[in-house]
């Protein structure tokens, strides 16, 4: 119900199931729906589990390879601040090195669902800009990747750099294996997959995505990198339209009860002593954003809107910060950064869609010079086409 009250004034799901959390929690006085945040345990791992899979099944390397140079430096400058910033603000703060690697990535990673689905709703998924945004959004995806892979041996706390190297070397060929699968191994697969039945397909890709993320885990590698490259792999088979239309309902389902039961963890008492710290964070990646963007708009020839529609729609913040702080509490680090992360989703993925629905106001304040006008019906490397959606 909180959900759809906030549908009604354009907010996205993710920051209300997060509040249903909180506000039917254990820490919160009145109705609590569970006692103990663990008794949705399976269920939020799964949610997490599907989350990584679908973004696996969206991403493909020829968008990345078929955007060419400029996107690559697009999307490479977007990171460099982004992630640049909040790995000096994780350091700055104090928490802990471990704890500031985990920082880097919250802020410095979109929420692709909350983007998506901005571009869906407000009819923009055609428009010129849209190519260089989602492009953003695939080389994050890639950085992702590697991310978690590096981010792995930090929070399993290796004592020495040996021993880091070697958790990264494992993390690495984990997925080394699983991308030569996608490349050459498609073929077959494909056949593994190709199932004309809809519930075999479904229990089929299910049970895949569990047993990888899984054996990821036991491999001491992150269950949610081996869900995404699950997904990876079967991005690349000819069934990989269905199983995206198929796996989309389990995906929202159990990602709301993952967003729910972070909220469960949250208690409303600890979110005052890191007020000021999100306060921080939400202004430095307002600033880095705007920056990043914006650059990126004028290096692809887009004028003053297009240009301010790239800087604010990738502003939000959502289930990847989200899964960044199920994985530190996992690993035990500092226990402010779950409300900290919690308060500085909340308000990103809030501030996010409603900054970008007002997005027209920012490119009139852009000086004209700048972003000229015509760059907007021809813009540099696309051809004069319109990307689809």
């Amino acid at each position: 119900m909180l959900a759809r009250a906030g549908q009604r004034i354009g907010l996205p799901t993710i920051p209300l199931f997060m509040l249903a959390g909180i506000l039917f929690g254990p820490h919160t006085p009145g109705l609590a729906l569970f006692d103990d945040p663990a008794d949705l345990k399976l269920l939020s791992a799964l949610g997490l589990v599907f989350l990584l899979f679908y973004l696996g099944l969206e991403f493909h390397l020829d968008d990345l390879v078929s955007g060419g140079g400029r996107l690559l430096t697009a999307g490479g400058l977007y990171l460099l601040l982004n992630v640049g910033g909040g790995l000096a603000f994780g350091f700055a703060l104090g928490w802990g090195g471990r704890e500031a690697f985990v920082l880097a990535g919250v802020i410095g990673i979109s929420s692709s669902a909350i983007v998506t689905k901005i571009l869906m709703d407000m009819g923009r998924l055609g428009n010129p800009e849209s190519r260089l945004i989602l492009g953003i959004i695939v080389v994050e995806d890639v950085f992702l990747a590697l991310y978690l892979a590096l981010l792995q041996p930090i929070l399993s706390g290796a004592d020495s750099f040996t021993a880091a190297a070697v958790d990264f070397g494992k993390a690495l060929a984990f997925l080394l294996i699983l991308a030569s699968a996608a490349r050459w191994g498609g073929r077959w697969i494909g056949r593994l997959v190709d199932l004309k039945d809809d519930e075999l397909l479904v229990v089929t890709f299910v049970g895949l995505a569990v047993l990888v993320a899984g054996v990821a885990e036991e491999f001491g590698v992150s269950d949610a990198i081996g869900a995404f490259m699950v997904g990876l792999v079967l991005g690349a088979t000819p069934s990989a339209k269905r199983i995206q239309t198929l796996v989309h309902p389990l995906r929202d389902a159990f990602a709301a009860i993952f967003f729910f039961a972070f909220g469960l963890q949250i208690d409303p008492g600890d979110l005052p002593s890191v007020a000021v710290p999100v306060a921080i964070a939400v202004a430095i990646t307002l600033v880095l954003n705007l920056g990043a963007g914006l650059l990126a708009g004028r290096l692809h020839g887009f004028g003053r809107e297009p240009s301010a529609n790239v800087a604010l729609t990738v502003l939000s913040r959502g289930e990847f910060a989200l899964v960044l702080a199920t994985m530190a509490a996992a690993a035990g680090l500092d226990p402010r950064l779950a409300p900290f992360i919690a308060g500085y989703v909340l308000i990103l993925a809030v501030a996010g869609p409603l900054l970008s629905l007002r997005s027209e106001r920012l490119g009139r304040m852009l000086p004209e010079r700048w972003f000229p006008p015509l760059a907007e019906k021809e813009p540099a490397g696309t051809g004069g086409e319109r990307a689809g959606p």
